[in-house]
């Protein structure tokens, strides 16, 4: 740690999947939650915006950081915390996971010497601290080093990357008290709030990695097709969209989520480019250019679920495990699920594993300055 009128604290800025952000050893952050919450927000620039005196991107899905550090857990390789700041927010949320980010925290360990390369891949389990979720990642380490060049593509990614892959171990519940925290796969109700006449609507919530509230876009007089940037300009659909949030996350037992980053909001339609299911995804105030990953194998979990709002919009492929193709804004996201009937359950189905293929790369090596005024490092010992 080098003391000037700054404060350095070493870093790694990283892509995973269609997020970035800063990456950091636990141990270089300060130990005190409160404390590490102003350092972060100095670090990404925030509130402000442009994040123009930070190293955030002016964007929900550009202002995310994470934390690393080894486990203590048997059998687990890596803890990693993961933290969504807002440009214009002075807010450190550590509550959600992120998929994307995930992507990045077996290469991230691997550069900074937190584990070492086993082969020409290496599979470390991590352990998302966010919500006690457990995953095994499989990186491309030929050669002795994190490969970042390859020929796997996702959408709302340019280009082509080395692969990562990632086999969820248990997502079921990772923030609510289950896969389905009403107690039902389908709930109808009647939404009040100011600026708009009351509406009856049916959601689907579930929680199979990310909460979600899932709805028909008919149901609430749009395509499901429209654009981003017309997403983000209807301020009618984000006043309805949000009221229903604030209602439907007391029946899902999150409370008031007035700050909160969760639930997401994912209207549904019919697929248009050959999927399973079109989708535009609130996050939960900005329309997403693409899907959260946990996002992702939330929706792919509804349209397995019988009953849910996917019934009837989705198009499914037969067998127990389905590739189930998400369309979204930019492109498509394949999530592999494997099923089982479950009669006794909601929904007649239990989801046993769900596995993806994601990407990351390495942006920059080098140091986050915050002001030495705000923390002047870890003293060593």
């Amino acid at each position: 740690m080098k003391h000037t009128a700054q404060t350095a604290i070493p870093c790694l800025l990283m892509r995973g999947g269609t997020s970035k952000g800063p990456f950091f050893n636990e141990a270089d952050l300060p130990s005190d939650i409160g404390l590490r919450d102003k350092v972060l927000l100095a670090a990404m620039g925030s509130p402000d915006k442009r994040q123009i005196d930070g190293l955030g991107g002016a964007h929900p899905l550009t202002s995310k950081v994470g934390i690393v550090r080894k486990s203590s857990v048997p059998g687990v390789a890596l803890d990693f915390l993961f933290a969504q700041l807002q440009p214009d927010k002075e807010t450190v949320d550590t509550t959600p996971n992120c998929g994307n980010m995930l992507a990045a925290v077996v290469p991230f360990a691997i550069e900074t010497g937190l584990v070492k390369v086993q082969g020409k891949q290496s599979t470390f389990r991590v352990l998302t601290l966010n919500t006690d979720m457990q995953c095994d990642i499989t990186v491309d380490t030929t050669g002795g080093l994190v490969q970042y060049e390859g020929t796997a593509r996702i959408d709302g990614a340019p280009g082509t990357s080395a692969p990562v892959t990632i086999n969820f171990l248990d997502t079921a519940g990772s923030v609510c008290s289950g896969l389905l925290p009403t107690g039902n796969v389908k709930d109808t109700l009647t939404v009040q709030g100011e600026g708009f006449a009351p509406f009856t609507i049916d959601v689907t919530c579930v929680d199979n990695g990310m909460p979600l509230v899932m709805f028909k876009a008919a149901d609430i007089g749009r395509t499901g097709y429209e654009s981003v940037a017309d997403m983000n300009a209807d301020t009618e659909l984000k006043t309805k969209i949000e009221a229903l949030r604030l209602q439907v996350s007391l029946m899902m037992g999150l409370g008031d989520v007035r700050q909160k980053n969760y639930p997401k909001m994912t209207l549904i339609a019919p697929p248009q480019n050959g999927g399973a299911i079109a989708t535009r995804s609130f996050i939960p105030h900005v329309c997403h250019d693409a899907i959260g990953v946990l996002a992702a194998v939330t929706v792919g979990t509804a349209c397995v679920l019988q009953g849910s709002v996917c019934d009837g919009v989705a198009v499914m492929p037969t067998g127990a495990t389905k590739n189930v193709s998400v369309e979204h804004p930019t492109g498509e996201f394949s999530v592999a699920l494997q099923t089982e009937a479950a009669p006794q359950l909601p929904g007649g189905q239990n989801v046993t594993q769900a596995a993806l293929l994601r990407t990351a790369r390495l942006l920059m090596r080098g140091e986050a300055m915050v002001p030495a005024s705000l923390w002047s490092g870890n003293t060593p010992a």
